[in-house]
């Protein structure tokens, strides 16, 4: 096995989710591998090993993150009860996305996503384009299969990709709820 492979084991298993759990609170930007050993009771070197290097443990971080973030959509797909739109698909990822619980996940997505445009060559690379992709496929799930590969649909699904997103953002730096909610509502009314 070469050093760039992650060595596959419980302890790998179990230290990523401590380091996932230490990520939701701390983000990744300034990640050191001594505080975060510490913090998830291990040490820099193990990391090292089990990782094969900082930007390892960080690419192991995303892919996880991102797991996460498709786990739950892939809920948010399901809760639906056969309602047929976007509109329906796009208010309870909405919901989801404006729930208190998911903050932390939320704010490691965008940092993730800002650091993926910012450093495309490194352990980023590719994550915004990948979850673009994730999001736009889970609004597809929402749309008739008769019109889903029409420019038209491709089109609108962007629209309310672009609006949930920035909703996101003013949420998550403002807290107000009402006001980013009402403003989603309004816009998705459009979708009929």
């Amino acid at each position: 096995m070469s050093r760039s492979e992650p060595t596959p084991s419980p302890r790998r298993q179990e230290l990523l989710e401590a380091a996932y759990a230490y990520a939701l609170r701390s983000g990744l930007g300034e990640l050191s591998l001594r505080p975060l050993a510490e913090e998830i009771h291990s040490s820099p070197r193990v990391l090292l090993y089990l990782f094969g290097s900082k930007d390892g443990l960080i690419s192991a971080l995303l892919a996880r993150a991102r797991a996460d973030e498709l786990a739950h959509m892939q809920q948010v797909a399901e809760s639906r009860d056969g309602a047929e739109g976007l509109r329906p698909i796009a208010l309870e990822l909405w919901r989801w996305l404006s729930d208190e619980a998911h903050q932390g996940l939320l704010t490691l997505w965008v940092e993730s996503y800002a650091r993926s445009l910012i450093e495309p060559d490194g352990p980023w690379a590719g994550f915004a384009r990948d979850t673009v992709s994730d999001w736009l496929a889970l609004l597809a799930s929402g749309q008739p299969a008769a019109i889903r590969d029409t420019e038209a649909a491709l089109t609108q699904r962007t629209l309310v990709l672009a609006v949930l997103r920035g909703a996101m953002l003013d949420l998550l730096a403002t807290g107000e709820t009402a006001r980013t909610t009402a403003a989603v509502h309004h816009q998705l009314a459009a979708l009929g």
